[in-house]
C-alpha cells in the first residue's frame, strides 16, 4: 500500500523523480521510483536524511515550538520535501530543481493520515 501511495504523490508531481516512507533509524520502508531515479538512490536520499531528520525533530521540541511536520532540502540538484508522519517514520519525495515542491508538499499532506494508518 506504501507504494502505491508514493506513486499518486510521485506522478501527480510535475518534477518528481521518487518518493520513501523511512524510519528515523534509516531503514526504508517502501519507495517508488518511476525510472529517472532507482529505487537505491532515493533509499539512500532516504537514509542520509533520517539523521538530519531525527535532529530536527529533538530541536523543535527542546524549542518548545511544537511538533516538526515538513522539512525542504534544497541543493544544486535536487529538492527533497519531507513529512514527518510519526515519532518513527517519515515519507520524502525527491524533486528536480524546477520541479513543483508545493504540490509534493500539498500531496503528501493529503496522503497524510493514510501512510499513518498503513504504519499502525
Amino acid at each position: 500500500m506504501f507504494r502505491e501511495i508514493l506513486k499518486r504523490v510521485v506522478s501527480g508531481t510535475p518534477g518528481a523523480l521518487a518518493g520513501v516512507v523511512m524510519g528515523y533509524d534509516g531503514i526504508p520502508i517502501d519507495s517508488f521510483a518511476p525510472g529517472a531515479m532507482d529505487r537505491t538512490t532515493i533509499e539512500s536520499i532516504g537514509m542520509e536524511f533520517s539523521v538530519i531528520m531525527s535532529q530536527v525533530r529533538t530541536a523543535a521540541t527542546m524549542l518548545d515550538s511544537g511538533q516538526a511536520r515538513e522539512v525542504t532540502i534544497r541543493t544544486t540538484d535536487l529538492v527533497t520535501v519531507v513529512r514527518m508522519l510519526d515519532r518513527t517514520h517519515f515519507a520524502a519525495v525527491a524533486l528536480k530543481p524546477a520541479g513543483l515542491e508545493g504540490k509534493a508538499r500539498f500531496l503528501l499532506r493529503l496522503e497524510d493520515t493514510r501512510l499513518q494508518e498503513e504504519l499502525s
